[in-house]
């Protein structure tokens, strides 16, 4: 037992970047459950688990490149905030970490393209944002908190992916789906982003924590999380999930709302630890709302938690 919890709370497998094995699950985990809702209650054919397949790796890979690309740009910060990432921590040259980047890259292209045109034009659009947003807007945009009102943007892929892929253009479930996870990801942000205000400050990165201060910074993240629960049951109400998801969400919306609740409390000496613990527990109740919507949507996933319970 305890060396199963340690394989996938402790050891990160990635040594170019600290990633957690329960973190690369949730994610592939993530990646397939919009798919299965938006196919609803069709029957499942070999294509379809193809497209899965095709999409689980296709968002994988542009996390990755998504990631690497921000850490490349953002090296001078993180000196400061992040000594341990792999530039300034010298375990990978730039160079080297510009050639993984570009091979995750050209990886997400080939398969978006082999799922659907449209995913191609998606993944290159988001692309484009985040090159241009990582390299020039966010430290040179004077907009109050620009970066980390921006930066969401980049996880709100996965929904919108996940549905065309499988070609349901339902607007309003994707909407409501976008917005929850716009909403969790800002949050989780915010309060991540208190913890790197010194840094994002020298370098002229807008924030909540550098614009407003580390303190307002910290209520508008609990608001975030408060809002991101209210589109998750606007998700149940526009689509097929059932009880289930509902039942389950809220005890997690209810217990991450009182865990998260202390940086609201917190004082200037210790909001900076407080706010990265918080946003960590944000970034898991992002995740864990994607695990409990694919147990939902996948019958056999469904029938034996049912039974659980």
């Amino acid at each position: 037992m305890n060396k199963l919890y340690y394989c996938l709370f402790h050891w990160r497998p990635l040594h170019w970047r600290s990633i957690w094995v329960y973190e690369l699950i949730c994610f592939t985990i993530m990646y397939a459950s919009v798919p299965f809702l938006a196919y609803g209650n069709m029957p499942y054919e070999t294509d379809f688990f193809i497209i899965i397949l095709f999409t689980i790796i296709t968002l994988h890979s542009g996390y990755f490149a998504a990631i690497i690309w921000n850490d490349i740009t953002d090296a001078d910060i993180d000196k400061i905030v992040h000594p341990d990432r792999p530039l300034p921590g010298k375990r990978l040259t730039a160079s080297r970490y510009f050639t993984i980047a570009l091979i995750f890259s050209t990886l997400t292209f080939i398969l978006a393209f082999l799922i659907s045109i449209w995913c191609l034009l998606l993944v290159g659009g988001a692309a484009l944002f985040v090159a241009i947003h990582d390299k020039y807007l966010k430290k040179k945009i004077n907009i109050p908190a620009y970066s980390e009102i921006f930066t969401p943007i980049q996880w709100c892929i996965v929904p919108i992916f996940g549905y065309i892929a499988v070609h349901n253009y339902d607007a309003l479930p994707i909407i409501m789906l976008v917005f929850f996870t716009y909403f969790a990801d800002i949050a989780h942000d915010i309060a991540e982003g208190i913890h790197d205000c010194d840094g994002d400050k020298k370098h002229n990165v807008h924030t909540f924590s550098t614009s407003f201060g580390e303190m307002v910074a910290s209520k508008i993240s609990f608001i975030m999380l408060v809002i991101s629960g209210i589109f998750a049951i606007a998700v149940y109400i526009y689509t097929t999930l059932s009880l289930f998801f509902l039942v389950i969400f809220l005890f997690l919306w209810i217990y991450t709302m009182y865990r998260s609740y202390p940086i609201i409390k917190s004082n200037m000496k210790n909001i900076k630890k407080i706010g990265q613990i918080v946003g960590k527990r944000i970034f898991d109740y992002l995740l864990a709302t994607y695990i409990i919507l694919f147990i939902d949507v996948n019958p056999k996933c469904h029938s034996y938690m049912s039974r659980s319970l």
